[in-house]
């Protein structure tokens, strides 16, 4: 159990980790067990977030040059449905000195396009497989490789319960993260968390700030757009109420950089994004292309996707890629009216495989002043 914790809204709120953190865990045991030749019951490993994870090994197992292991998953006081769960790793050394990682059985398989894995594939992210390559070549060093199995029986039945059916995710649940760590999300004391960091960001220069939902978007923002960390604040799935939020604190302008996903539904009217309140991306991605002419067998190739990811496969490939600005275009109508036009609001979207593919015009005249 991870003995960390958060204080949000006077409520003390433990941490806990992700099943991409299990994984990682699991795969650099069964690789210290076979390393080493003995069977160990504890495995530390280190996150994207800059802790260090201290794990216990259930059901250790080594035999003739093989080993396989469980890691309990643990989502602190923001348990989903994968919580309690045991992630499994199975680990056989090669001589061809890569790391192969593959799923087994309660791992989902990918069946469609526009998802971070590709179709065929299992359903381990690129930050859990990343995160296990390092772990498991932490261990066995460079000259040699491992072929890794990453899989949760119990995940057979747990997957029917999330969004991966929808996604085209079949057989079980998704090895996730980006962090590795579970931050507890009261949804109340979660806005409140997001409000603070507001109020600090523009304590000293309400000039202007920058909104992302996400990682992602913050990533985009730093490295691409060379913004200052500390002018960057996270929205979650709250973009309408950070913006109220920003014209309290009497921010004059706001950037707002957000993934296509998250700003199509913005573009419609959806302030709060989480998809449990709210979907119609499709819906809204074929309606603007409808406006602009695309053909019937067009929209309906868009009604036919999982992920607004898998509808730019369709865009870029037509002549109707003008469809971008028309949302982001939307998008900044949208967020200006929602606040009464007090504030200034800016929008830039992209994609995980496209990287940028609009900037608004309000947000081209904020890049140049920042």
């Amino acid at each position: 159990m991870l003995d960390k914790y958060i204080v949000k809204n006077g409520k003390k709120m433990r941490y806990g980790y992700t099943t991409g953190s299990c994984a990682a865990a699991a795969a650099k045991a069964c690789a210290i067990m076979i390393k080493t030749g003995k069977i160990i019951d504890h495995v530390t490993i280190d996150t994207p977030k800059g802790w260090t994870l201290n794990l216990e090994v259930l059901e250790p197992n080594l035999d003739a040059g093989e080993a396989t292991c469980a890691i309990r998953k643990d989502g602190g006081d923001d348990p989903d449905n994968t919580n309690n769960m045991l992630i499994y790793g199975n680990v056989k050394l090669n001589d061809h000195e890569k790391i192969n990682i593959t799923g087994g059985v309660g791992v989902g398989l990918v069946t469609k396009d526009g998802l971070q894995i590709p179709k065929g594939e299992y359903a381990i992210n690129p930050v859990p497989r990343k995160m296990i390559r390092k772990e498991v070549r932490e261990v066995i060093g460079e000259k040699i490789g491992a072929d890794v199995k990453i899989y949760a029986p119990e995940g057979v039945e747990i997957g029917k319960k999330t969004f991966n059916p929808r996604l085209g995710i079949i057989g079980g649940i998704s090895i996730l993260g980006t962090s590795g760590i579970v931050e507890p999300m009261s949804e109340e004391a979660f806005r409140e968390s997001l409000n603070i960091e507001l109020k600090v960001a523009v304590k000293d220069n309400k000039d202007y700030i920058v909104l992302v939902p996400g990682n992602y978007g913050e990533d985009l923002a730093l490295n691409h757009y060379k913004i200052p960390e500390e002018k960057i604040v996270k929205t979650s799935n709250f973009i309408g109420y950070m913006l109220e939020k920003c014209v309290e604190q009497e921010v004059k302008k706001v950037l707002l950089i957000g993934h296509i996903g998250k700003m199509v539904k913005l573009a419609g009217g959806i302030f709060y994004t989480h998809s449990k309140m709210a979907d119609g991306r499709v819906e809204i991605l074929a309606s603007n292309l409808a406006y602009l002419g695309a053909p019937t067998n067009m929209i309906k190739e868009i009604f036919d996707c999982v992920t607004t990811e898998a509808a730019l496969d369709i865009i870029e490939k037509s002549p109707y890629k003008e469809v971008y600005n028309l949302l982001i275009d939307k998008c900044e109508k949208r967020a200006n009216m929602r606040i009464y036009e007090e504030l200034e609001v800016g929008v830039i979207t992209f994609s995980m495989t496209k990287g940028v593919l609009a900037v608004g015009e309000k947000a081209k005249k904020m890049l140049e002043e920042i």
